[in-house]
């Protein structure tokens, strides 16, 4: 049991990677500020912007995960999602990948509960 209980935090290949490649962005725009060179800053920032398209580009491609709880078996980094090539419902990622996921990822009405009618006391 990890210090965080027994749950899934999510790691994935996408998450890694633009994890990995922002961290990597953001430390070399860093050097650039401290060195006053402003093309490393145009790079650094770049980079950081790479890392947001490229785990966008895994999360669609299956190597993300749908928001909420995964089952035990597919909480280790390197398990594909195999549904992920129709969308993730609620997904803002999956709706902006284009009209097919879009469809599939779109918000669905919420069944609606009966309130229990107030007694008035007349």
């Amino acid at each position: 049991m990890s210090a965080h209980g027994h749950v899934d935090l999510g790691h994935t290949v996408a998450g890694w990677t633009g994890t990995t490649l922002a961290l990597l962005g953001f430390a070399g725009a860093g050097v650039a500020v401290c060195t006053a060179w402003l093309p490393g800053i145009v790079i650094g920032l770049g980079v950081v912007a790479l890392a947001g398209l490229t785990t966008w580009l895994l999360h669609l491609a299956g190597w993300g995960k749908p928001s909420g709880p995964r089952p035990q078996a597919e909480w280790d980094w390197r398990v594909r999602d195999t549904v992920a090539h129709t969308g993730h419902a609620g997904c803002l990622g999956c709706r902006a990948g284009g009209p097919r996921r879009a469809a599939a990822a779109a918000p669905r009405p919420r069944p609606v509960a009966p309130l229990p009618v107030a007694d008035s006391g007349a």
